[in-house]
């Protein structure tokens, strides 16, 4: 039983993202941290779009979903596959003369949006699992 309820899709989505947040902290860290070498090029984390399509598959806003209508029809299956973070490097080409690409402005903008994303994250989980605890907890 609580094997299926830590299973759940609320608690696995927010776990991974959680997952992604920490990771995204430590590839922007790094790119802080090579500011000033020569040829480096910044990294990011790719998770919200992998995620989104794992959700949503490749279905657009304005079409309908393809169900089945029948038990004799063929099934739907979708591949699906579980979104996990990615760390991609990031080759944008800049005026600087070392040929490094990171900005310290740009670093840190994302460096505190990535804060605010794992607080909120952290918040949610924290709920779901309060809630969790308060449908098991026996009456009286």
């Amino acid at each position: 039983m609580l094997e299926q309820i830590m299973a759940a899709n609320d608690f696995d989505y927010l776990g991974r993202g959680l997952k992604a947040a920490n990771l995204r902290q430590e590839v922007i860290a790094n790119n802080l941290a090579n500011v000033n070498t020569p040829k480096f090029k910044r990294s990011e984390v790719a998770f919200e779009k992998l995620l989104a399509w794992e959700l949503y598959g490749d279905r657009r806003e304005n079409t309908l979903p393809l169900v089945r209508t029948h038990d004799k029809h063929l099934p739907i299956n979708y591949p699906r596959t579980r979104a996990e973070a990615k760390i991609a490097s990031d080759p944008t080409i800049t005026m600087r003369v070392d040929k490094n690409n990171v900005d310290v402005d740009i670093e840190m903008a994302d460096l505190a949006k990535n804060q605010i994303y794992y607080n909120a994250l952290a918040t949610e989980l924290s709920n779901y699992i309060s809630r969790v605890k308060s449908v098991m907890q026996p009456e009286g």
